[in-house]
């Protein structure tokens, strides 16, 4: 009889790998770029592999998502930085993105912070309401379908953002992009014909340096750990507020702890 193949804290290889898109998402959209977010996730691996426990009830995705946000608290806090000064703190920052980004359950990211399910609760609400007034910036969004970029638009101006330019192809989003020089960038990855939306943002940004926000259908196949990859990345179809707080950590930067 074959052996099994051996097990991460109670997890299989299968299902651990189901689960790193995931959670290389949630750790890039904390620190705000692709290296510390992944470096997030490899030492959260590591740690696994070298015997620390976790609750073998938890789903891998869930408990993924503990590792990290344990291993970033951890670095944080041993970097000395002082907490942000923009709005949000760790804890509300963690549990938008937990909530939002990634709809962990409130009784489930309340558990992984440590928190009562109630102090969860009143910090979400007190992170609502700072996004509510976070500073606004200009958004260039890349949406080639009509409707969703209405849709798209909408919702950005809802969050208290400025829609500087709509564009449905690689083209024109370039020529956008360098006329109004954007503070944000809201791209698809599919412009159908188009063209890219990936390969639009990368040309506008050897001119132009601004956060984007990649949405797509697939989110998994932009998180394959690869060397050059974004660093937020939300899922249609999504809601006013993963749209919110995907903002708020673009524009902000994220929590550095390097």
């Amino acid at each position: 009889m074959t052996a099994s193949p051996p097990r991460a804290s109670g997890f299989s290889r299968e299902e651990l790998i189901r689960a790193l898109p995931y959670a290389r998402r949630y750790a890039r959209a904390l620190a705000g770029n692709q290296t510390e977010g992944d470096a997030l996730v490899a030492a959260a691996l590591r740690g696994w592999s070298a015997g620390e426990r976790t609750d073998p009830h938890d789903p891998a995705r869930v408990a993924l998502y503990g590792a990290v946000t344990q291993g970033f608290t951890a670095a944080y806090h041993a970097s000395g930085k002082a907490q942000p000064d923009d709005g949000l703190d760790l804890v509300q920052r963690q549990l938008l993105l937990l909530t939002t980004l990634e709809e962990v359950k409130l009784a489930d990211a309340a558990k992984l912070l440590e928190l009562s399910e109630a102090a969860a609760a009143q910090s979400l609400e007190g992170a609502r309401e700072r996004l509510r007034s976070a500073a606004a910036t200009d958004v260039l969004i890349i949406e080639d379908e009509p409707i969703i970029a209405m849709d798209i638009e909408g919702l950005v101006q809802s969050c208290g953002h400025r829609v500087v330019g709509v564009a449905a192809s690689e083209a024109e989003a370039v020529e956008i992009a360098k006329r109004t020089r954007p503070g944000l960038i809201l791209a698809d990855i599919n412009l159908g014909i188009g063209g890219d939306g990936a390969a639009a943002v990368a040309r506008i940004l050897q001119n132009h340096q601004a956060p984007v926000i990649f949405v797509t259908a697939y989110p998994e196949r932009l998180l394959t750990g690869a060397a050059s990859e974004p660093a937020f990345v939300i899922t249609k179809p999504f809601e006013p507020l993963t749209l919110a707080i995907a903002t708020y950590q673009a524009v902000t930067g994220g929590v550095v702890i390097g």
